[in-house]
C-alpha cells in the first residue's frame, strides 16, 4: 500500500519548519513595547536559534541515514513544538534566547532529513521541490499572520505557545499515520549525470557560493519584512495584525514562484535558471532600499519572488547529483552552510538599522550578494558541457 500521507506530512512539516523560525521576528514588535526595550536590543535573542538552525543540520542528516528518517522526524515536530511552548512562558530575554536556540536545533532537522525523504523517489522531482517549497513559503506567511492576530487578540506568549501546540499534534499524527519507509537502500542511484570528482567540486562549489549568499538575503529579507513594514507603510496600517497580514500577503504571492520554478527544473537547465534567478534580485533589492508606501509593497514582492524562486535550485542539483543514501548528509551541509551563515543577518540587521540609512543600508548589502551568486552562476556547467564530460568519462578506457 502507498505511504499516501507521507508527503503531505512532509509538506506540512515545511510549512511549522518555517512557522516556529519566524515567530519572534514578528512577536518581537509587541515584546520590545512591553518591555520597554527597543527593536534592535532584543532581535539578537534570536542569534542563537538560528545559529543551532544551522550547525544541527549535519548532526540531524548524519543520524538519519545512520539510524532512521522517520524518528528523526517525529523528534522535529515534538521538539520543536515542545521548545516553542516553553518559550511562550519565558519571564527575562536570557530565557526566551535558550527558548529559540532551543527551537532552532530542532528545526534543523527538517531540511536535511524532510528533503531527503522527499525526493528519493518522485519521477518529477523539480515538481516536487517546487511544491514544498510553496508550504515552507505558507510557513512564513502564516509565521507573520498568525503571530500578528494572536500578538493584538491574546498577547505575544500565545503567538509562541499556540504554534508549539500545533507541532506536537502533527507529529503525534505523523507517527501514527505516516508508515516509516526505512533507510535508503544502499544500491540506489543519483538521478542525474555521472561525474568526475573534479566537476563534481566545481558544481559543489558554485552550489555553496550560492547557498551561502542566497541563505543570508533570505534570511534577512524574511527576518526584517515584518520591522519594514512597520516602518514604511504606516499609511496602510499601524497594528501588529495589518503588519503581518501584508508580510503574508507578500510571502504567499511570492511562495508560487516555487511552484514555477519546480517546474521548469524539469523542463530548463539549471545554470541558466540560476543566472536568470540572480539578475532579477540585484535591481529588485536596490529599488526596496529607499522605496515606501505602495511602492515598497509592490517592490517586496517582486523581491521575494526572486529569492523564493531561488532555493528549489538548490536542492535540486543535490537531487540531481547525490545519491540517496548520502543525500541527508549532503543536505545537512548545504543547510549547514545556509542556514549557519544566515544567521549573519541578525547582527547585520541590528549594526546597520542603527544607521543613518536604516534598512536602506540593509538591502543594498544584499543586493551586493546577489551580484555574487549571479556571477558565481555563470560557471555553473552547462547542459552541453555536462553532456560532453559525460560522453569523456564513457569513452575513457577502464
Amino acid at each position: 500500500m502507498p505511504n499516501r500521507w507521507l508527503v503531505p506530512f512532509l509538506n506540512l512539516g515545511h510549512l511549522l519548519d518555517h512557522l516556529a523560525m519566524l515567530v519572534f521576528p514578528t512577536a518581537v514588535v509587541a515584546i520590545a513595547r512591553e518591555w520597554n526595550q527597543t527593536y534592535s536590543e532584543l532581535l539578537p535573542l534570536a542569534l542563537g536559534s538560528f545559529i543551532a538552525f544551522g550547525a544541527f543540520a549535519i548532526p540531524a542528516g548524519w543520524l538519519a541515514d545512520h539510524w532512521s528518517r522517520h524518528k528523526v522526524m517525529v523528534m522535529f515536530y515534538l521538539g520543536v513544538g515542545a521548545s516553542l511552548f516553553a518559550t511562550g512562558f519565558a519571564q527575562s530575554p536570557w530565557q526566551i534566547a535558550l527558548g529559540l536556540t532551543v527551537t532552532g536545533a530542532f528545526a534543523a532537522i527538517y531540511h536535511p532529513v524532510g528533503i531527503a525523504m522527499l525526493v528519493a523517489s518522485p519521477e518529477k522531482m523539480g515538481r516536487a521541490l517546487g511544491w514544498n517549497g510553496l508550504w515552507g513559503n505558507l510557513g512564513l506567511a502564516s509565521a507573520a499572520l498568525l503571530t500578528g492576530a494572536l500578538v493584538d487578540a491574546f498577547g505575544w506568549r500565545t503567538a509562541f505557545i499556540v504554534p508549539g501546540c500545533l507541532c506536537m499534534l502533527a507529529g503525534v499524527s505523523f507517527l501514527l499515520l505516516v508508515k516509516d519507509p526505512g533507510k535508503a537502500p544502499k544500491t540506489s542511484r543519483s538521478l542525474g549525470l555521472h561525474v568526475d570528482a573534479r566537476m563534481m567540486a566545481r558544481i559543489f562549489a558554485i552550489m555553496l557560493v550560492a547557498t551561502a549568499f542566497g541563505g543570508i538575503i533570505f534570511n534577512s529579507t524574511t527576518i526584517a519584512m515584518p520591522k519594514v513594514f512597520d516602518e514604511r507603510l504606516q499609511t496602510l496600517t499601524q497594528t501588529n495584525l495589518g503588519v503581518g497580514a501584508l508580510v503574508a500577503a507578500v510571502y504567499t504571492m511570492a511562495a508560487f514562484a516555487q511552484v514555477l520554478m519546480g517546474a521548469l527544473i524539469d523542463r530548463v537547465e539549471l545554470r541558466r535558471l540560476m543566472i536568470a534567478v540572480g539578475l532579477v534580485q540585484i535591481p529588485m533589492l536596490y529599488l526596496a532600499a529607499n522605496l515606501q508606501g505602495w511602492a515598497m509593497l509592490f517592490a517586496a514582492l517582486a523581491m521575494m519572488l526572486a529569492i523564493f524562486g531561488q532555493i528549489p535550485l538548490n536542492d535540486a542539483i543535490v537531487g540531481k547529483y547525490v545519491a540517496d543514501e548520502y543525500r541527508a548528509r549532503v543536505l545537512g551541509v548545504r543547510y549547514v552552510v545556509s542556514l549557519g551563515v544566515a544567521a549573519v543577518a541578525v547582527p547585520l540587521i541590528s549594526a546597520l538599522h542603527h544607521t543613518e540609512g536604516g534598512f536602506a543600508n540593509v538591502f543594498l548589502v544584499l543586493a551586493a550578494l546577489a551580484a555574487g551568486v549571479f556571477i558565481a552562476s555563470w560557471f555553473f556547467p552547462s547542459r552541453a558541457e555536462l553532456t560532453a564530460h559525460r560522453e569523456k568519462l564513457v569513452s575513457q578506457p577502464v
